[in-house]
């Protein structure tokens, strides 16, 4: 129980929840600030205040913020938080902040810097090679946070510790370390935990005096009878509310049936439940930010979009769920947001192809490690994009096998610059003929994602193992980072313009004109998998196998005048560059709760 007070804004009492002494509930949306372009924040803010609710939840990760570990956090343009949230007090909101340093998110790596993660520290424990660069980091983003607390006169009501922990480990004094590390910080507004609903996550990630909220997508009632019998003095408080799911390449598109979602949030409603919508807006995984997960030990990486099936679809449509919820909401005032935003009209274009992608890769210099095995992404320092080895082995007569014996995530193996094929973890061996010279061997690795969830985060990416040709090694290797994510417009430039191109795959332009900036998606029938930029900003990836068909390209990425879309192809270059009207995310599927 806490005392009722009218300096915080939040505290509860005999099971209620009061906002300055006053009955209150959260009614919040998850909305992150990382995945919506800054010109677009106020508008998306408008359309959860629209949607009848009074809070704004964002998750902050920290590899967005801090990439390189020898540079210091930014703050500014897309990553300026402390704007965003001054943008939720100017809407009338209520912001809550949920720090990590652990987010989830289905964002590379849960939001730990790959540079982090690289020294295989016990990641979200006491190991002091985890909580010491946790605390410098602290260092810099609670302040901001703590200036904008409700106590003293902006929107953050309440900030969350760590992120359903009690889904991966048992290490209370790391969790009771990081809620004083806040308070020390200047946070003394609300502070919560939020678990899945079973003894096992909240035995595991609760801290006493600390408000326990769950995380769920159905049967609130069995939620509130667990938590009531566990903590019987708190509101309850439902910190994630599933209303829609999230994609996997070569998936299915997760939906949530607007009658199942309605239902559920009535029930979390019921005697004074509070909720956040996860997610309210899901918006976009821009570059190489999206995460993947581990099944049975196979890798499956998030798509780009994470539109996640929410009310307010991910270029800012209002859904009919976002109508069926707000009835649900108890919202009484106009919709003032447009419910579909302007697009550009529906065109083809044709894709000039430019640049093979190994004579692309190679014009944009990098600085170069050699030794007698390939070096890990880590090792580069590099967190995302590809990285180049290259080897000359002599190859005797007749034929051999190619033997990649530990891939992170998928390679694609020239000889001579010729494509050889594909190698991947379940199959890593390739055929290949000798003539009894030496050849040079290029293997450009991609990572296609960093897990986020479970005990596989921080896995390292790149060539692993050893490369064998039969039973023999191959040694002598150069190791170049390929930092796409980094890349200068300068930079794309210099990849383009290193054709001719010979091969089905590699570098690829077209250029529209656009009178009034406005939305569009982007298709590439007959392309196979491969990134996309626009005007030099690393929109995402594409894959045909989908489910995911369209890119989003948001408005303000565009300009009056002529626009530029690139295309990285590595395997099939198609003709065609399509703007489209809507969004084209795959055959759905409904969305089953893990813990049925």
């Amino acid at each position: 129980m806490t005392e009722l007070s009218t300096t915080h804004a939040l505290t509860w009492d005999a099971g209620r929840l009061y906002r300055h002494g006053v009955p209150h509930r959260i009614l919040s949306g998850s909305l992150h600030y990382f995945r919506v372009h800054p010109g677009l924040w106020r508008d998306r803010i408008r359309r959860l205040a629209d949607l009848g609710l009074n809070t704004v939840d964002t998750y902050v990760p920290w590899n967005f913020h801090q990439p390189r570990e020898d540079e210091e956090p930014r703050f500014d343009g897309w990553r300026d938080v402390e704007r965003f949230l001054h943008l939720v007090a100017e809407e009338g909101l209520d912001a809550v902040v949920r720090p990590g340093p652990y987010i989830c998110a289905e964002w590379s790596n849960g939001g730990l810097p790959s540079w982090l993660t690289a020294r295989e520290p016990a990641v979200r424990s006491s190991d002091p090679a985890f909580t010491s660069p946790v605390g410098r980091w602290f260092d810099r983003l609670i302040p901001r946070v703590a200036a904008l607390q409700a106590c003293a006169g902006g929107p953050v009501v309440a900030v969350q510790v760590e992120n359903e922990f009690g889904s991966y480990g048992d290490d209370h004094a790391y969790l009771r370390r990081l809620r004083q590390g806040l308070a020390e910080r200047g946070v003394s507004e609300l502070l919560f935990t939020a678990d899945g609903p079973t003894e096992l996550m909240l035995d595991g990630g609760t801290l006493p005096g600390t408000l326990t909220a769950v995380t769920l997508g159905s049967r609130p009632e069995a939620a509130r009878r667990l938590l009531a019998a566990r903590r019987p003095d708190e509101p309850f408080l439902v910190a994630e509310f599933w209303n829609g799911w999230f994609d996997h390449w070569d998936g299915r598109h997760h939906i949530r049936e607007v009658e199942s979602a309605v239902g559920t949030l009535r029930g979390i409603l019921a005697d004074g439940g509070s909720v956040s919508l996860y997610m309210a807006h899901g918006g976009t995984n821009f570059g190489l930010w999206a995460g993947a997960n581990e099944e049975s030990g196979r890798l499956r990486p998030v798509v780009t979009s994470y539109d996640s099936d929410a009310p307010i679809a991910e270029d800012g449509s209002l859904t009919p769920k976002f109508f069926a919820l707000r009835e649900a909401l108890g919202a009484r005032g106009p919709v003032r947001s447009e419910v579909r935003p302007p697009k550009l009209p529906a065109a083809r274009l044709p894709l000039v192809h430019r640049a093979d992608v190994l004579a692309g890769l190679t014009a944009v210099p990098a600085p170069v490690t050699t030794g007698p095995r390939p070096a890990s992404f880590e090792r580069l320092g590099l967190d995302a994009g590809m990285v180049r080895y290259t080897a000359h082995p002599r190859i005797p007569s007749g034929a051999h096998r190619l033997v990649l014996t530990d891939v992170r995530d998928r390679a694609l193996v020239l000889v001579d610059g010729t494509l050889l094929g594909v190698a991947e973890p379940d199959s890593p061996e390739l055929p290949l003929h000798g003539t009894g010279e030496v050849v040079r061997l290029d293997v450009l690795v991609e990572n296609l994602g960093r897990v986020n969830y479970g005990p596989g985060i921080g896995g390292h990416k790149g060539l692993l193992g050893t490369v064998l040709v039969d039973r023999r090694l191959v040694q002598g290797w150069d190791s170049a980072p390929v930092a796409l994510q980094e890349w200068t417009s300068a930079e794309l430039a210099d990849a383009v313009a290193a054709g001719p191109a010979r091969t089905r795959s590699g570098f690829a332009t077209a250029v529209f004109p656009v009178g009034t900036p406005a939305d569009t998606f982007l298709a590439l029938p007959g392309s196979s998998r491969g990134l996309v930029w626009v005007n030099g900003f690393l929109l995402g990836r594409y894959r045909e196998s989908g489910p995911q068909l369209t890119l989003y390209c948001p408005a303000p990425l565009l300009r009056t005048g002529d626009n530029t879309v690139t295309v990285l192809e590595l395997e099939r270059l198609g003709g065609t560059l399509e703007l489209r009207d809507r969004a084209e995310l795959g055959p759905p599927e409904e969305y089953v709760e893990e813990f049925d």
